[in-house]
């Protein structure tokens, strides 16, 4: 799978400054992972702040405390990958399993279809409490 190159981790309350929080992750990664493609980390970087966003935006919390947003990102040679977590969030699958494409006329709902165009693989993940989306793209050095 490759050494890990460069990598960034942090966990603050789901409020829309934390976004802020990731957009400063992310470019200090870029400091020590320069030989990333531009266009790689362009679009790494949009799927990982549109997962957080999702968070911060949609994430219920399970009990009466706030939800936590985690971000953990590594870089490899060939490959980018980030956790976005939703620590003390509900299922956001709840009652709908299988989230559908809104109509081509609505104004949200396109997230999770832009992340999946934007890297290689998408998951989630849920355990005690805590829902994770796993996101990586493949990336080749110039």
């Amino acid at each position: 799978m490759g050494d890990v190159l460069a990598s960034r981790r942090f966990r603050e309350r789901a409020t829309p400054e934390a976004i802020e929080s990731v957009h400063v992750h992310l470019d200090s990664l870029w400091e020590d992972a320069s030989f990333v493609p531009e266009i790689d980390r362009m679009t790494f970087a949009t799927a990982v702040v549109e997962a957080a966003c999702n968070v911060v935006q949609h994430a219920v919390p399970e009990t009466a405390d706030p939800v936590d947003l985690g971000v953990d990102i590594c870089v490899r040679e060939e490959s980018l990958r980030a956790k976005v977590s939703a620590f003390g969030a509900t299922d956001p699958h709840l009652g709908n399993p299988e989230p559908e494409m809104p109509d081509e006329d609505a104004e949200s709902g396109r997230g999770l279809a832009l992340i999946r165009a934007l890297v290689t693989t998408v998951t989630f993940l849920r355990q005690d409490g805590t829902n994770t989306w796993v996101l990586s793209r493949d990336s080749h050095p110039e």
